[in-house]
């Protein structure tokens, strides 16, 4: 039975426990694991000081469990008063707030005004000096070293195969570099810079271990001031994903206050695509795995390569398309990515895995693969018309025309057979009248409807669109954030999800004032609301086609019923 009581919230679809108190870091360790919605994460990718994580990773196997999570915990609350203190987040401390004695007889010295600093620490640690061990002389100048190190192996060959051939069992090539040293003077210079690249080793490694003997007295007051400042970040992402799901502002943009909306440490930073920022943004580790279960998901994602043209660093993200539609959104469109420092990268799209953004597009997209389908019939039919006049246009070009025969007399064209379109003209004449009928029938059904009637339409392109919207709904609804850490070697305990309402607040849209000034040099074409009527037309004759097809399959019935 847990002594402490915890709080609980519904987050993102899961039941989970809230830090809220410093209580709740004192009582860490009765925290049943099932509870955790982290089992272990990776201290790499991560935006939290590799320093800090590194203090954590007490095992050193790159990897946090929450056994480290926990021991870490234990300790803060051995060395302060209070663990309320972790939950600010905050570099630096009151000397009042420090238990252990010893630490807090090192920071006393470095505080100002009673309150110690990671940056006065650090700044104590710089300033360490030490007695330290004479670095030996250089037998040699470095180019000469380098020289020696360079020819050490072709000389060494040439003196060998010299000895052989004065014994009669080899024979140097006619071609072969005489070294300018015997092979006496040259093992001499080898001996002198082996034994001087041993001693300066040697007193260096002396000087190092003597430094850090000397930096380790504040080696726990910096681990404290490092953990103070990212240990409850990390626990509000490793029990509950507190900072993931709370209500944030704007993009991050590198120009956001960090205080404006907590990042869970996961979060990279934004991707600005197609009028939309991406603010779930992740670094991927691994892209194989990363593809393998990146589908699971349910989210349309974007995969990029980056690159920070200042330094030549170059990272792979995957963005998370959750407002809007498709779009020109495709393999080979370019981007620009800003990390959490602020940078701006180049980045390309590689990869896209294609699943529902929204409703609304859920809705057009019969239509559109529909739009789709007929542009390719199209396009495909154009061209391979014109392969076809270029063919003949060259056949005809190769070929000499035979000179025509005197007496031969021009072909009388076949008289016209009416008897042969007869039944041509005859199946034109029915299918008008089926449409005739079948319009008749469809207009004197809605008119028996009154305005009821008028509700077929919608219920129609509910009809067509339905499936897709339903579709997208199942999806959206269970779009989970797990599957992308997962791949990136998390270890997750719970589900994470991505609710259509959330998913609103991770991907920023353009927004534009209404502008009542025509542009100049705008492209002429049809209006607005020019372009709905089309729209709806062209929707409207397709529900017609798609009856008209049921009503001549001998679905008449249902006609006569409307």
């Amino acid at each position: 039975m847990s002594k402490h009581t915890w709080t609980y919230a519904n987050i993102g679809g899961n039941t989970r426990v809230v830090i809220k108190h410093g209580k709740d870091i004192q009582h860490l360790a009765e925290l049943d694991e099932k509870l955790w919605t982290v089992l272990s994460c990776p201290t790499s990718g991560l935006e939290i000081a590799d320093e800090s994580l590194s203090l954590i990773d007490s095992d050193k196997d790159q990897k946090i469990h929450i056994k480290e999570v926990v021991e870490t915990a234990e300790w803060l609350c051995q060395v302060l008063h209070n663990p309320d203190v972790l939950l600010a987040g905050a570099s630096s401390l009151q000397l009042t707030d420090i238990k252990d004695e010893s630490i807090l007889a090192i920071a006393t010295p470095l505080a100002e005004n009673g309150v110690i600093s990671l940056d006065a620490v650090k700044a104590a640690i710089a300033t360490v000096t030490v007695d330290t061990q004479a670095i030996p002389s250089a037998p040699y100048a470095a180019e000469v070293m380098a020289a020696y190190k360079a020819c050490q192996a072709s000389y060494a060959q040439y003196y060998a195969t010299a000895r052989l051939q004065t014994l009669g069992l080899a024979t140097l090539p006619a071609d072969a570099v005489v070294p300018g040293l015997t092979e006496e003077q040259f093992a001499e210079m080898g001996k002198k810079i082996a034994d001087y690249e041993a001693g300066k080793a040697a007193a260096e490694g002396a000087n190092a271990a003597a430094l850090a003997a000397a930096q380790a007295q504040y080696k726990p007051l910096e681990k404290l001031l490092l953990l103070c400042r990212d240990f409850c970040t990390l626990l509000r992402n490793f029990v509950s994903f507190q900072d993931f799901y709370a209500k944030r502002g704007k993009a991050l943009l590198g120009r956001g206050d960090a205080k404006d909306a907590p990042w869970a440490i996961f979060q990279a930073g934004t991707l600005v695509i197609d009028q939309r920022a991406c603010n779930l943004c992740l670094k991927v580790n691994d892209m194989a795995k990363h593809n393998a279960q990146a589908p699971d998901s349910g989210m349309f994602l974007i995969y990029c390569n980056c690159k920070h043209q200042a330094s030549g660093q170059t990272m792979q993200i995957v963005a998370a398309m959750t407002v809007g539609d498709i779009r020109n959104l495709k393999v080979g469109k370019n981007a620009l990515f800003y990390d959490r420092q602020g940078r701006d990268w180049e980045a390309e799209v590689v990869k896209i895995i294609d699943n529902p953004i929204s409703i609304g597009q859920a809705f057009w997209s019969p239509y559109r693969k529909l739009g789709d389908w007929v542009s390719g019939l199209i396009t495909k039919s154009a061209a391979e018309k014109e392969k076809k006049s270029f063919a003949d246009m060259t056949a005809k070009l190769q070929t000499t025309p035979a000179a025509p025969a005197a007496a031969q007399q021009p072909a009388q064209p076949a008289p016209f057979d009416i008897a042969k379109f007869a039944g041509i003209f005859a199946a034109i004449g029915m299918a008008v009248g089926y449409i005739g009928s079948f319009f008749t029938s469809l207009a004197l059904g809605l008119k028996g409807m009154g305005y009821w009637g008028w509700l077929v339409i919608p219920g129609l392109l509910l009809v067509i669109s339905g499936p897709s919207m339903i579709l997208a709904w199942m999806k959206l609804r269970k779009r989970n954030l797990a599957p992308l850490l997962n791949a990136n070697g998390w270890a997750i305990n719970a589900d994470a999800i991505v609710s259509v309402l959330f998913g609103n607040t991770l991907t920023d849209q353009a927004q534009y004032p209404l502008v009542k000034m025509k542009d100049p040099f705008a492209k002429k074409g049809l209006s607005k609301g020019s372009k709905w009527s089309i729209a709806i037309a062209a929707i409207i004759l397709g529900i017609a086609i798609a009856i008209l097809t049921l009503y001549l399959c001998g679905f008449r019935a249902c006609v006569h019923v409307i």
